[in-house]
C-alpha cells in the first residue's frame, strides 16, 4: 500500500463549510470573520451570481475573503478553486487556515476530491474537516428528497443542529437520531445563531481516527456525463449496436478512436474528449440508423428491433462512452462473428444523479490484515462502488508492521499513511464507510477475507 509520504504537520489545514439553504452559514461565516478568537484565516466564498471569479476584499487585518460567484463549486469551477489556493499560498505567511463556504445546493464530495486529486495542493494543504450546518427547523421539509442535504450530511466530519430554539427536545432527539442513522461518525453540536467555539469547527482534525473513535468506535471520481465507458479491438467494417427496452427512452453514445492509432491501454487519453463530444449537441437516431464514429449521437430506444449501423473505417482501438450503464439495456456490440466484448471497461459517476438511501457502516475486528488482499478489496469495492461511498477513514493492522496505519477516502480517491506504534495493546482494525447503498454484511464478509 503506497504512502503519500507528506507531513501533516506542515500543511495549512483546509475548512469546507456546507449546508442548506437558510441553516446558517452566512451567520457563522459573519462569526468566524469578526470574533477575537485570535485565529488568521482566508475565507473562499462560492455564492451565485454575476460578480467574476476571483474578486477579493479584505475583511480586517487578520481574515481574507475570495468570492467565487460564477457557478457551483462542485461542479463547474473546481479548476478555478485550485487556481486561487494556488495563489492563496504565494502568501502562506499571512494566514494559519483556509476556510471554503460552499453554496447551499453543492454537493461539498468533489470539493473534499480536489484536496485528493492535486498532487501539489495534497502536499501543501490538508482537508481537515467538513463542517454542516442543519436547520433543526426546516430540515424535515428536504432531508426525503433532496440528495444535497443527505450529500452534506453524510460527508460531514462536524454537525452543527442549528436553530434549536425553535424545535422542542422531542424534535431535537428524532432529528439527532436521524442524522445519526446517515453518518454515525459525525460529531453533533446544538447551536442558536451558529454559536460555536471555533476549535469546534476549525483544526478539528476531522481526518484524526483517534478522534474520530470518540464519537463512534466503528471523495476520486468527478463526475462525468456519462455512466460508462469501454474500449474495444475492432477490425474495419461494419458492426452493430443491439439495445433492448430499459429504463429511458433515449441514451447518447459517443463513438472514438484511440488517438493517432495508437492501442488504448485505458480510458484515461480519451476521458477529456469525450466529455467534450457530449457537451456538444448530439444526433438523434432512430433504430437501423448508422452512428458515426467521432460524434454525440441520441439514441430512440422505441421499438423492438433496437439496432443500428457503425461503419468503422480501420482496425484499432475504439472507445465507447454511454450515457447510461449498458447492462440497463442488454446494450452489445457486434460483427460478422458475433457480440464483441470490451477489453478495457469503466463505469463512471453520473451528473448529479443519486439514490436515496444514506447510511454508514462501521467495522471493528481484531487482527492483522494481508496487505496484498486488502489492496485488492479495496481497489475492487472502489472500483465497484466507489461513486456510492461518499466518506471512509480508518485504522487498520498490517501484517509485519509495527505502526498503525491511518487512511481516509473521498469517493475513488484515497490517502493512507503509517501512524504511531501500536504499542503492547491490541492490534485491531476499525473504519467506517459512510455512503448510499451500503451492503453491510458484505463490507464485513469482504474485510473479513482480507485478515490473515
Amino acid at each position: 500500500m503506497a504512502t503519500t509520504g507528506v507531513s501533516e504537520d506542515n500543511r495549512v489545514p483546509v475548512t469546507v463549510l456546507t449546508g442548506f439553504l437558510g441553516s446558517g452559514k452566512t451567520t457563522l461565516l459573519n462569526r468566524i470573520l469578526t470574533e477575537e478568537h485570535g485565529k488568521r484565516i482566508a475565507v473562499i466564498e462560492n455564492e451565485f451570481g454575476e460578480v467574476g471569479v476571483d474578486q477579493e476584499l479584505v475583511i480586517g487585518a487578520e481574515e481574507e475573503i475570495f468570492e467565487m460567484n460564477n457557478g457551483c463549486i462542485c461542479c463547474t469551477v473546481r479548476g478555478d478553486l485550485i487556481r486561487i489556493l494556488g495563489n492563496l499560498m504565494k502568501r502562506r505567511e499571512k494566514f494559519d487556515y483556509i476556510l471554503v463556504e460552499t453554496t447551499g445546493m453543492a454537493d461539498p464530495g468533489p470539493v473534499a476530491q480536489t484536496f485528493f486529486v492535486d498532487d501539489e495542493m495534497q502536499a501543501r494543504l490538508k482537508l481537515d474537516g467538513i463542517v454542516t450546518l442543519v436547520d433543526a427547523k426546516h430540515v424535515w421539509q428536504h432531508i426525503d428528497d433532496s440528495d444535497e442535504v443527505k450529500e452534506q450530511i453524510a460527508f460531514a466530519d462536524v454537525i452543527l443542529l442549528n436553530k434549536t430554539d425553535l424545535v422542542g427536545p422531542e424534535e431535537l432527539e428524532q432529528l439527532e437520531r436521524r442524522i445519526h442513522s446517515m453518518n454515525a461518525v459525525a460529531k453533533i453540536y446544538r447551536t442558536k445563531d451558529a454559536a460555536i467555539d471555533m476549535n469546534s469547527v476549525l483544526n478539528v482534525g476531522g481526518f484524526n481516527l483517534d478522534r474520530a473513535m470518540e464519537v463512534d468506535p466503528l471523495f476520486m471520481e468527478p463526475e462525468y456525463p456519462f455512466e460508462w465507458g469501454g474500449v474495444y479491438s475492432l477490425t474495419a467494417g461494419t458492426h452493430r449496436l443491439e439495445l433492448q427496452p430499459g429504463p429511458d427512452p433515449a441514451m447518447t453514445v459517443v463513438l472514438l478512436p484511440a488517438p493517432e492509432g495508437k492501442p488504448l491501454e485505458s480510458l484515461e487519453p480519451v476521458i477529456m474528449e469525450a466529455v467534450l463530444s457530449f457537451s456538444a449537441p448530439a444526433k438523434a437516431k432512430k433504430p437501423g440508423d448508422s452512428i458515426a464514429v467521432g460524434e454525440p449521437t441520441e439514441l430512440a430506444i422505441e421499438g423492438k428491433d433496437l439496432a443500428y449501423c457503425i461503419e468503422f473505417p480501420a482496425d484499432g482501438d475504439y472507445a465507447l462512452f454511454t450515457e447510461h450503464h449498458p447492462a440497463e439495456f442488454q446494450a452489445k456490440l457486434l460483427d460478422a462473428s458475433g457480440a464483441k466484448l470490451p477489453r478495457i471497461e469503466r463505469a463512471f459517476k453520473p451528473d448529479h444523479e443519486h439514490d436515496e438511501l444514506v447510511s454508514s457502516v462501521g467495522i471493528d475486528v481484531v487482527g492483522d490484515l494481508d496487505k496484498r488482499r486488502f489492496n485488492q478489496w479495496l481497489s475492487r469495492l472502489l472500483q465497484t462502488q466507489g461513486t456510492d461511498i461518499f466518506r471512509m477513514k480508518g485504522i487498520i493492522s498490517l501484517a509485519g508492521e509495527a505502526d498503525r496505519f491511518v487512511f481516509q477516502g473521498v469517493h475513488m480517491l484515497f490517502d493512507g499513511r503509517p501512524d504511531r506504534p501500536w504499542g503492547s495493546g491490541p492490534r485491531r482494525n476499525q473504519l467506517i464507510f459512510i455512503g448510499r447503498n451500503l451492503d453491510r454484511a458484505a463490507l464485513n464478509q469482504g474485510f473479513e477475507q482480507c485478515l490473515i
